[in-house]
C-alpha cells in the first residue's frame, strides 16, 4: 500500500529545492536549521499502533484463551529440569544399538560375497546378461530390449525418496569409460548375483536400511534396491565406486604420500596434460585419513604449493582443491634429476612421520615420468632397504617403452606396482591399480574392519533429474559452532569425551537475515562400538525444562480426531519403518492405530504420545473459538486477517483459515514446501522459535522473506509464545499466531500515525508531512512500512545509512558479524581444463595430434617451437566463465538493544543536520523510526548485508593449510604384511595382480529413518 507521502511524491523535488534557495538566498548560511521531531508525538503514534494490531493479533490467534487453558491444568503438570547428561548418554545408547544392526548387516553381505566368491571358477567366455542400471528398460527402434536392458520394474517407494526402484532385486552400473561385457565384469556380477537374497533379508530384518552397496575392485557397482541411472548432459556417467570415501577408507589403510611429477622438457605437451590428469586422480583415491604434498621436479624442485615445502598436509576435500588449482601452473622445461627428487620425498615422509601428526601407517611416493634413466638403488638403499616401509608406485606416461624396465624395477624392488598410461583415457583405470597393492595386507589378514565414513551425498534431485553436487561435505564442528575459538567442544568431542561446555552462541534464521543470540549448554558423550561421539545442545531458560501432563486415552483420541489437527511428519511418535504394512501410514495416523490397539506390532513412544494428547485436549477449544470469529460477518469486515496457527512443544499444529483457501494472499505458508515454517525433523517452525526468545506476552512481527533477488511480500506474520510462568521455571509450551494481509497491516499504521494530542485537532507533526519519512521497523532492522512502497521488506540501513549508522553508534543495535565457511562464491575460471579430455573425444584427438606435430620439430628447434607452439595455441582457446567455487564469508546481521525503548538523536552532514526518533512499539519487536527528509545526508554510505569473500593473504593462507586440527586416527592399520608377494607388481601379463577379494570394504548402507 503507498503511504501518504506517495501522492505528493511528484512536487516533492521542486518545493524542496524552492525552499532551499530561499533559504541560502535570505539566510547567506551554508548550514541549515535541523528540524525537531517531538518524541511525544511519535510515542503517542507508537502507543496508538502497538495497541491496536496487539488487539488484533491476540483476538484472531486465540493466544490469551490458550494461556488461560494451560493456566487451568497448571496443576496436573510436573514441570521437570532436563538432565543433559542423561539424555545424550540415553540417546547414544540408542544410537549405539542401531549402528550395531548396520554392522551386522554388512558382515551378512560379507560373509556372502566371500562364501560366493571362493565357490566361483573364472570363466573368460561367460555370457551373462545382467540387469545394466543405464540399460534396464531400454528399447531399440524397433522396440526390443536393448542387450543388458531387459524390463526391469520400478515402482516409486516413499522409503526410497519416493524414487522409481525395485525392491526385489539389485541391479550393475558400470562407469562410462568401462567395456559392460568385459570378462572380469562378467564373472563378478555372475557370482555377485547371490547377493541378493542377502540385500533383501537385511531390508526385512531392518526396514530403517536404505541403500545397500557392493563395490568391486574392477569397477562395477551392484546397487540395491535397484534404480535407473541416468547418463549427464555430456552422455557420461563418471560415477566410479573406487573413487568413493567408502571404498577408499575401507580398501586401504590411512596413508602418507608424496607424488612426484616429472616436468622435465620431454613432458611437454600430451605428456604432461595426461601427468596432471593421472595426480588429480591420484588425489580422488585420498581421504581425510590421509596425508599428502605434491612436487615437480626437473633439474630443481618446485613444491606445488611452494609454502608448504618439507612437509604434508591432510588430504581433505579443501586441501585437495587448493592443490589442483595449482596444478594448472606447471609447464615443462629443462632436464629430470629424478635422485633429487627421490631424496626429498624419502626425507619428507620420514620426517614427517618423526613428528606423529600423520597417518602413522602406510607410506608411499607415487611417480609420474616418462622415464628413469637409472633404477637409483643406492637411494632405496640407503632410505627403504631391507624393511621397505616405503611403498614406490610408477607410471610410465606415453607409449613409449624404452625406460619401462627401470620404472618396473624401482616399483617390484619397493613393494609397489608399475603400470603405464598412453591416452587420457587410461588414467583412471591404471590409478586404481594401487589401491589394490595396498589392500594386501587387509587381505591376508583377513580384517574384516567396518569403516563409518562421515555424512556425504554423491547426487542431488532437482526437477527430476538426477544431478551432481560436487561441492557437498561434511562440515567441521568448528565451522558449525564457530564461535567455540579455542575448540573446546570439538576437541572433546573428538577425543570420545562425556562432559558438558557452556557458550554464547549466534543462531541465524529466516534464510540467513535474522540472528538469535543465546546461551546453549552442550552436553557430549561416545557412541560405544564406532567412532563417533553425540553432542546435544540445550538453549538455558525454556530449553532447559519440560513438562508432564496427564489426561487420559479416550480424551486425547477424541480431540486427535478433529481434520484440522496435524503432527509433525518427521518426527518418530511412532516407527512406522519396521513392519511394510506401517509404511504407507502418517504419524497421527500410526498413533491413533496405536492407542486403539488395532496394530500390537506398532512400536511408538509412549511419553511423547501421553504428551501429544494432553495438548490435543488443551488446545481443543481453540477451534471452537476460531469456527465463532469466522461465523462472525461483522468481525474481519475486510479480511484482513486470513490464517491463525497454533503450534506446541510435541509438534502437534492446528491451523484455522478465516478466508477461503483460493483467496490467501500466500498460498505457500504452513504447506510442505514450506520448510522453516513447519516442524521438521531438525527445527521448530521459523515462528515458534522466534516467539520463544521473544519477552511473553509480546508478538512478534515479521515479513517473510523470498529466495530470489528482490523481496517482495504481501503478507504479514505475527506469533507469540504460551508458557507456564511457574516462577524461576517458564517452559514454552507452545506459540499462536496470524497471518495477515500486508496492506490490512500497513492501513493501521497510516491511521495510528495521523493521531495528536493538541485540543484543537492541529498535529504539530504528521507523516503527511513533506518534511518527514516515517518508516516501521523490526528488531532487524528490516522494513515492514514505508512510504516507498518498493521499500517493504530491504534493510533499513540500505535506506537510511545515516540513521542506521548513528543507531549503531548510539547502542540502539548491534552488529553481529556470522562466518559462512561452507559458502559458494563467483569466480572466473579458465575454461580449458586439462581434465575435459576424459569427456571431450575431439580435445583428446586435438592434443594428441599436437603432441606428435611436437615431437616431430623437437630435435630440430629444441623447444622454442614446442613451447611457442604449446602456449599460443593452447592460449587461444582459453575462455573465462564463471563458476561456483567453495569460500569462506563473513556477513552482518543486526538486532535491536532491548533494554532501549526510545532515543532521538542529530546526524551532523555535510551543509545540513539530520533529526531523527526511534520509539518502539509496546508488546513487540517493532520500532517506528520518524526521519527528518529535508536533510538528504547522501555523504554516508549505505550499511548493507551483503556478504563479503573472506580473502586470506598469502602467509595467513599458507598457515591455513599447514594448520592441523585434532583428529582420532582410526583404530586399525594394516600396511604391510610378511606374505605379502612382491612379485605382483605389474608390468607384462603374467605379472598382473590377481583379482584378490576385497568385498569387505567396498560394502555401504544408508541410514535416516
Amino acid at each position: 500500500m503507498a503511504g501518504p507521502g506517495s501522492q505528493r511524491r511528484a512536487s516533492r523535488g521542486a518545493s524542496a529545492l524552492l525552499a532551499a534557495a530561499l533559504l541560502y538566498a535570505a539566510l547567506g548560511a551554508v548550514v541549515r536549521s535541523e528540524q525537531q521531531i517531538p518524541l511525544s508525538v511519535v510515542k503517542l503514534w507508537a502507543s496508538a499502533f502497538g495497541g491496536e494490531i496487539k488487539s488484533i493479533a491476540a483476538k484472531y490467534s486465540g493466544s490469551q484463551l490458550l494461556q488461560k487453558k494451560y493456566k487451568e491444568y497448571e496443576k496436573d503438570v510436573a514441570i521437570e529440569e532436563i538432565d543433559g547428561l542423561q539424555l545424550v548418554k540415553k540417546l547414544a545408547k540408542n544410537m549405539e544399538e542401531m549402528f550395531h544392526k548396520k554392522s551386522e548387516a554388512v558382515r551378512r553381505l560379507v560373509e556372502a560375497a566371500e562364501e560366493a566368491h571362493l565357490k566361483h571358477e573364472f570363466d573368460a567366455d561367460l555370457q551373462y546378461e545382467y540387469f545394466n542400471a543405464v540399460l534396464i528398460n531400454e528399447r531399440d527402434k524397433d522396440g526390443n530390449f536393448l542387450e543388458l536392458g531387459k524390463e526391469f520394474i520400478l515402482a516409486p517407494n516413499d522409503h526410497f525418496n519416493n524414487l522409481p526402484v525395485n525392491i526385489s532385486l539389485s541391479d550393475v552400473q558400470v562407469p562410462t569409460n568401462m567395456y559392460n561385457k568385459d570378462p572380469a565384469i562378467v564373472n563378478g556380477v555372475y557370482w555377485s548375483e547371490s547377493l541378493n537374497k542377502v540385500f533383501v533379508d537385511n531390508f526385512d530384518r531392518d526396514p530403517s536400511l536404505i541403500w545397500q552397496y557392493f563395490g568391486s575392485a574392477k569397477g562395477f557397482f551392484r546397487q540395491y534396491p535397484g534404480i535407473k541411472w541416468e547418463p549427464d548432459e555430456n552422455g557420461v556417467i563418471a560415477f566410479d565406486c573406487r573413487n568413493r570415501k567408502w571404498y577408499i577408507q575401507a580398501a586401504t589403510s590411512p596413508k602418507d604420500v608424496v607424488i612426484l611429477v616429472d616436468v622435465s622438457g620431454s613432458m611437454k605437451g600430451l605428456r604432461l596434460t595426461i601427468a596432471k590428469q593421472t595426480v588429480s586422480s591420484i588425489l580422488d583415491t585420498l581421504g581425510d585419513d590421509d596425508f599428502f604434498n605434491i612436487i615437480a621436479y626437473n633439474e630443481e624442485l618446485h613444491y606445488v604449493e611452494p609454502c608448504l615445502n618439507g612437509t604434508l598436509v591432510q588430504a581433505d576435500r579443501t586441501n585437495k582443491e587448493h592443490f589442483r588449482e595449482h596444478l594448472d601452473k606447471l609447464f615443462a622445461k629443462g632436464i629430470g634429476m629424478l635422485d633429487i627428487a627421490l631424496n626429498e620425498a624419502f626425507n619428507i615422509l620420514s620426517d614427517f612421520n618423526h613428528t606423529g601428526q600423520g597417518s602413522v601407517c602406510s607410506q608411499a611416493i607415487m611417480l609420474i615420468t616418462d622415464g628413469a634413466v637409472d633404477t637409483y638403488d643406492t637411494i632405496f638403499a640407503k632410505y627403504n632397504w631391507p624393511d621397505r616401509k616405503v611403498r614406490i608406485f610408477t607410471y610410465l606416461i606415453g607409449r613409449e617403452a624404452a625406460f619401462a624396465d627401470n620404472l618396473k624395477w624401482m616399483a617390484c624392488a619397493n613393494k609397489g606396482f608399475f603400470t603405464q598410461i598412453s591416452t587420457l583415457a587410461d588414467v583412471q583405470e591404471n590409478v586404481m591399480e594401487y589401491l589394490h597393492v595396498l589392500s594386501r595386507p587387509k587381505v591376508i589378514d583377513q580384517e574384516h574392519d567396518v569403516v563409518w565414513t562421515e555424512a556425504y551425498i554423491d547426487s542431488t534431485y532437482e526437477e527430476g533429474k538426477k544431478r551432481r553436487k560436487p561441492n557437498y561435505s561434511s562440515v567441521d564442528l568448528s565451522e558449525v559452532e564457530w564461535e567455540d575459538r579455542d575448540d573446546v567442544l570439538r576437541n572433546a568431542m573428538v577425543n570420545r569425551k562425556t562432559g558438558k561446555f557452556s557458550m554464547e552462541v549466534k543462531k541465524t534464521v529466516d534464510k540467513g537475515k535474522r540472528v538469535l543470540v543465546m546461551t546453549n549448554d552442550y552436553y557430549y558423550t561416545d557412541i560405544k562400538g564406532t567412532p563417533f561421539s553425540l553432542g546435544v545442545a540445550l538453549s538455558r531458560g525454556h530449553g532447559k525444562y519440560f513438562f508432564r501432563g496427564n489426561v487420559t486415552i479416550e480424551e486425547g483420541l477424541h480431540d486427535l480426531e478433529h481434520p484440522d489437527v496435524s503432527l509433525a511428519d518427521e518426527w518418530s511418535y511412532c516407527n512406522t519403518d519396521l513392519h511394510p504394512e506401517h509404511r504407507h501410514l502418517s504419524q497421527l495416523e500410526a498413533i491413533k492405530l496405536y492407542l486403539k490397539g488395532k496394530e500390537p506390532l506398532l512400536q511408538c513412544d509412549k511419553e511423547l504420545i501421553q504428551e501429544v494428547l494432553f495438548d490435543a485436549v488443551v488446545s481443543a477449544p481453540i477451534e471452537a473459538y476460531w469456527t465463532s470469529l469466522a461465523l462472525n460477518k461483522s468481525e474481519n469486515s475486510d479480511k484482513g486477517v486470513e490464517v491463525a496457527f497454533l503450534g506446541t512443544r510435541t509438534g502437534l499444529s492446528r491451523i484455522n483459515l478465516f478466508v477461503g483457501a483460493e483467496q490467501l494472499t500466500n498460498q505457500d505458508f504452513l504447506k510442505a514446501g514450506d520448510k522453516e515454517n513447519i516442524f521438521n525433523a531438525d527445527h521448530f517452525p521459523l515462528w515458534y522459535r522466534r516467539a520463544a526468545e521473544q519477552i511473553p506476552g509480546s508478538f512478534v512481527y515479521s515479513i517473510p522473506f523470498s529466495t530470489g533477488i528482490v523481496n517482495k511480500s504481501n503478507v504479514v506474520t505475527a506469533s507469540t509464545s504460551i508458557q507456564l510462568l511457574d516462577e524461576r521455571k517458564s517452559p514454552v509450551v507452545a506459540a499462536v499466531g496470524i497471518q495477515m494481509k500486508l496492506e490490512f497491516f500497513q492501513r493501521k499504521f497510516w491511521t495510528a500515525s495521523r493521531q495528536c494530542a493538541s485540543l484543537d485537532g492541529k498535529c504539530s507533526i504528521s507523516c503527511d508531512d513533506e518534511t518527514v519519512n516515517c518508516y516501521l521497523i523490526d528488531n532487524n532492522g528490516f522494513i515492514l512500512v514505508s512510504e516507498d512502497y518498493t521499500q517493504t521488506g530491504d534493510f533499513f540501513g540500505e535506506v537510511e545509512g545515516a540513521v542506521m549508522n548513528k543507531l549503531l553508534t548510539m547502542g540502539s543495535f548491534k552488529r553481529i558479524t556470522l562466518y559462512d565457511y561452507q559458502a559458494m562464491c563467483r569466480a572466473n575460471k579458465d575454461s580449458s581444463d586439462s581434465a575435459s579430455g576424459l569427456l571431450d573425444p575431439y580435445h583428446a584427438f586435438l592434443a594428441a595430434v599436437k603432441w606428435i606435430m611436437t615431437e616431430l620439430v623437437l630435435f630440430l628447434v629444441e623447444f622454442n617451437l614446442c613451447s611457442w607452439w604449446h602456449s599460443d595455441m593452447t592460449a587461444t582457446a582459453q575462455k573465462l566463465k564463471q563458476t561456483l567455487e567453495p569460500c569462506d564469508t563473513e556477513y552482518p546481521a543486526f538486532v535491536s538493544e532491548r533494554t532501549i525503548k526510545e532515543t532521538s538523536g542529530n546526524i551532523a552532514c555535510e551543509d545540513c543536520s539530520k533529526s531523527f526518533v526511534i520509539q518502539q512499539i509496546p508488546s513487540s519487536n517493532l520500532f517506528m523510526v520518524v526521519v527528518d527528509s529535508s536533510c538528504l545526508c547522501e555523504s554516508v554510505t549505505p550499511i548493507t548485508m551483503a556478504p563479503i569473500e573472506i580473502r586470506y593473504i598469502e602467509s595467513l593462507k599458507c598457515e591455513r593449510l599447514k594448520a592441523q586440527k585434532i583428529r582420532r586416527r582410526p583404530e586399525s592399520c594394516h600396511g604391510f604384511h610378511p606374505e605379502e608377494n612382491a612379485r605382483e607388481c605389474g608390468g607384462a601379463p603374467s605379472l598382473q595382480a590377481k583379482m584378490v577379494l576385497v568385498v569387505f570394504p567396498l560394502l555401504l548402507m544408508l541410514f535416516s529413518r
